[in-house]
């Protein structure tokens, strides 16, 4: 028999604790003393008081607790309410890292405002290129709702072209419309530079052939560093076309200069058309 205090060590919880769960009925003592009031456990309880701990780690309420470990919730059960819950832990961990992401983002954004130099932007006009590109649909253009659309989306087309008779000849250029839908939502566009072959489609072909036109004015900015911390050279890009005067005429395409393994060494050219 344990005392109330070897028993909360063993269990790793506090004597408050088991108190409390004495109170409401959850785990009474083995034996608790006429005289003293003094509660003792034994060691097969810490059986329960693991379950009744594992349980409201689930996000059940002690109330619940009680009601489940009255059926007799067996081990196997149990476990996989726990690798449950681990699941969704991990995935509430990777939003709110991404969600960490985006706020660093906005602040380097706001930071470096009026700081960024814009004698790089140069205007000069794209001559029309050929690409093979795959497409979908992303909720928004903002980086957090783009990046897990247009990298899955580059993997597939590599995946889809490398067995076709289609060769990938310059870089990728990704690209971006507003959707027909009239939803916000915006069609992405994952392209990468082929062989002058014919456009539209063709038999035997997972992935489209597309010819992106000339552009006669276009406002162009070189980005170091991954697409996630894009926004500072973007919104510098903007403030350079309003302060000269010009009109955007619609998404900037990105062209992938150099894609290292590492993407903070990626180095991208933002193409903005002008009206």
């Amino acid at each position: 028999m344990f005392t109330i205090g070897d028993f909360a060590r063993h269990g790793r919880v506090s004597a408050r604790m088991l108190r409390h769960y004495d109170a409401i009925g959850l785990l009474r003592p083995e034996r608790t003393d006429p005289f003293t009031g003094y509660r003792h456990y034994g060691a097969a309880q810490l059986s329960r008081l693991n379950r009744i701990i594992a349980l409201k780690d689930l996000g059940f309420t002690l109330d619940q607790v009680g009601r489940i470990l009255a059926e007799k919730v067996n081990t196997d059960e149990l476990r996989g309410m726990l690798v449950l819950r681990r699941a969704e832990l991990e995935a509430a961990m990777a939003a709110a890292a991404a969600t960490l992401g985006q706020v660093e983002a906005r602040l380097r954004t706001i930071e470096s405002e009026g700081r960024m130099p814009t004698d790089d932007v140069i205007i000069k006009s794209l001559p029309a290129v050929r690409v093979a590109e795959l497409t979908a649909v992303a909720e928004s253009y903002a980086p957090e709702h783009i990046g897990p659309v247009i990298g899955p989306l580059y993997q597939e087309l590599f995946r889809r072209v490398e067995p076709s008779d289609i060769s990938p000849t310059g870089p990728g250029i990704a690209y971006y419309e507003d959707s027909p839908e009239g939803d916000g939502t915006i069609v992405v566009h994952a392209g990468v530079t082929v062989a002058a072959v014919a456009a539209g489609p063709r038999p035997g072909l997972d992935f489209a052939i597309v010819e992106l036109p000339a552009i006669e004015r276009a406002a162009t900015v070189v980005h170091r560093g991954s697409m996630q911390s894009v926004m500072p050279t973007a919104q510098t890009l903007a403030r350079w076309i309003d302060a000269g005067g010009h009109r955007s005429a619609g998404y900037a395409r990105e062209v992938s200069l150099e894609c290292p393994p590492d993407p903070d060494q990626w180095v991208t050219e933002l193409q903005e058309p002008l009206a």
